[in-house]
């Protein structure tokens, strides 16, 4: 963290300094928004902590419930979800209250006597280091409480307005603010009077019962298992040996369980296998009572035994799978001739089992993506044109993980006699890890994703898939740190020089590209930082060397690399890093001892990969990305 170069901070520097429309938000609802965002879940929290980075813009978020929300139905937080956290600044916060999964064990019935369930397997969680980052479970609730405290105190000081509900909108062909959006009051002495707010966004993240996709003519495609599960987070006391390790319980005759232990050490979750729903169901199912949900999971777990003491929450759902056409209001036939308005995320565009542990992680997924792209559109750093790859990226994302959970949830409500071997489910939790951790999107080329011409320059960052961070030296301080988690959701490309190291003699191409970013007229950083702004407002630009830092000094870096920041003009020293003797990025990561460039989105996507010497396409690229910044005349 980087603070002090405004002048001293003797407060809690995670608060930033209130700029914009932070510096007098209105407390009631205004009339005119930039955006209004329709639900305070995962989707919508994140896409208001990134939107609040950006100060000159009106963003208000409305929510139906007259506060917070207390428990939430979502639990599981991938280590993809967590990177996400470290870059709004509260990873290591929520990591020390959740509890972490190093483990899961899997269980079936004893081939001796398939009346009782014995331990098959118990595989790691992460054996290949897919992340640093662990696999949580934590309550939804503490999730949206650590987005709104940095919504809070970002520049913009977003904060929800609870006590509306969404009741419809229009959207105009014309008009600053075309968004015509009705809502109502639900709690208080206004209690169902109504009300207009113009906005020139919306995004929708109410819910799988969305009324904003109601509103924009989506619907959910797709279909039911037909198979119900009944959940309970429950305090209890039992003889189960793995009370305390997610485990997922396979028995003869009596269906499955997935197991999650909570955050605390003493409450714990447990998806119990309710069997087939019969087609002329109706709904019963959704009926059954927590008494009978506890006896068949008693059933399930013989010869161990469960005696419930208290229910936190519960609930009973169908697995369903469910995508909508479309992520955003224009349609098939429209597309290309207008840019989208109104844009639905999270469960308002797709559905499917909790088991997989997906929903709020790619709920998430959504807002950030959402997020940083309205902020660079109103905010005048990008065209309009890159609204329209929001619906282009998620929608295929969404899709993936339909396509997977439909074979893990299909997996879990096998009973065991029907399984290919007792590891078969096992064996799929291993093989898949890196899906469900998060690290499998792989958005195609478009305006920000350059074509992958040079990867082989930087095998280990594939373009289109996020930026894996690993360990380097941060030169002025000699501190070992990892390079992603400077990478913070304030709206940046960052930009990653991996320098080459030529022989004696040698013209050296990172000298030559560090002179470009400052001298030459097609410098990304010269064409679109806005006059008045620090060098690295819009891009970051940080040097990876191959030497040791020991090998090394400061001086001896090119100022292209040092930016100047803040009013008092200080020299940023903290973005040139050197290699690790016992863990060379350039190894791990693949990287050419040619050197490379690395650009990454603001969401931690990499945007392109070139060479060092290729500043026409570096140029390219940014020029697709960015509007040139507006310039006073002389």
């Amino acid at each position: 963290m980087q603070f002090h170069h405004h002048g001293y901070v003797s407060t809690d520097p995670r608060v930033q300094p209130a700029a914009g429309i932070g510096l007098d938000r209105p407390a009631d609802l205004p009339d005119e928004v930039d955006v209004l965002i329709v639900g305070s879940g995962p989707a919508g929290m994140i896409a208001a902590a990134q939107l609040a980075q950006f100060p000159d813009l009106n963003v208000r978020i409305i929510e139906r419930r007259p506060g917070r929300l207390e428990i939430g139905q979502a639990d599981g937080i991938q280590a993809r979800s967590v990177e996400t956290f470290q870059a709004f600044g509260f990873a290591e916060r929520i990591t020390a209250e959740a509890y972490r999964i190093t483990e899961m064990a899997f269980w079936g019935p004893d081939p001796e006597d398939p009346s009782r369930i014995v331990k098959t397997s118990a595989p790691e969680d992460d054996p290949t280091g897919i992340s640093e980052f662990p696999h949580l479970i934590v309550n939804q609730a503490r999730v949206l409480d650590y987005f709104a405290e940095a919504a809070r105190n970002a520049p913009g000081r977003v904060t929800p307005d609870y006590g509306y509900e969404f009741r419809g909108l229009e959207v105009a062909q014309e008009g600053e603010h075309p968004v015509r959006v009705t809502v109502a009051r639900t709690a208080g002495d206004q209690t169902g009077e109504e009300r207009v707010i113009r906005a020139k966004y919306v995004i929708g993240a109410d819910g799988a019962r969305s009324g904003v996709r109601a509103a924009i003519g989506c619907t959910l495609a797709g279909q039911s298992a037909n198979h119900a599960w009944g959940v309970m987070d429950v305090l209890a006391v039992t003889d189960f040996p793995d009370i305390r390790t997610k485990c997922a319980i396979q028995s003869s005759t009596g269906g499955n369980i997935l197991l999650i232990p909570r955050e605390g050490g003493y409450l714990f979750r447990m998806y119990v296998d309710l069997g087939e729903v019969p087609e002329d169901d109706h709904g019963r199912v959704r009926q059954t009572p927590m008494e009978e949900v506890i006896r068949r999971a008693n059933a399930i777990i013989a010869p161990y035994t469960l005696d419930v003491r208290n229910i936190a929450w519960s609930s009973i759902y169908e697995v369903g799978h469910r995508i909508t056409d479309r992520f955003d209001d224009v349609q098939p036939d429209e597309r290309g001739t207008r840019t989208p308005r109104v844009f639905i995320t999270g469960d308002a565009c797709h559905t499917h089992s909790a088991k997989a542990g997906q929903g709020m992680n790619v709920s998430m997924q959504d807002g950030f993506n959402i997020g940083w792209k309205l902020g660079h559109v109103l905010d005048g750093r990008a065209p309009e044109s890159l609204l329209d790859t929001y619906s282009l990226e998620r929608q295929v994302v969404a899709q993936n993980l339909i396509d997977f959970d439909k074979e893990w949830s299909t997996l879990m409500a096998k009973p065991a006699s029907e399984l290919g071997s007792p590891q078969e489910v096992a064996e799929f939790y291993t093989r898949t890890m890196e899906f469900p951790a998060g690290f499998m999107t792989e958005y195609a080329p478009s305006q920000i994703v350059a074509e992958a011409r040079h990867q082989e320059l930087a095998t280990g960052f594939p373009v289109g898939k996020r930026f894996k961070s690993a360990r380097v030296v941060k030169v002025a301080d000699t501190n070992p740190v990892q390079l992603g988690h400077f990478h913070t959701a304030d709206g940046r490309y960052r930009l990653y020089a991996f320098a080459d190291r030529p022989a004696a003699g040698e013209a050296s191409a990172m000298t030559a590209l560090a002179e470009w970013f400052e001298q030459s007229p097609d410098s990304p950083i010269r064409v679109h930082t806005p006059e008045g702004r620090d060098s690295s407002a819009i891009i970051d630009v940080k040097a990876v060397y191959q030497q040791g830092h020991h090998d090394f000094h400061l001086g001896q870096v090119p100022d292209a690399f040092k930016p100047i920041v803040g009013p008092f003009e200080l020299v940023n020293l903290e973005n040139v890093y050197a290699s690790l003797p016992d863990e060379d990025i350039f190894d791990i990561r693949g990287i050419s001892r040619d050197g490379a460039i690395v650009v990454v989105r603001p969401d931690q996507y990499v945007g392109a990969v070139l060479p060092l010497t290729a500043t026409d396409e570096l140029a390219e690229y940014f020029r697709g990305a960015l509007l040139p910044a507006v310039r006073q005349p002389a």
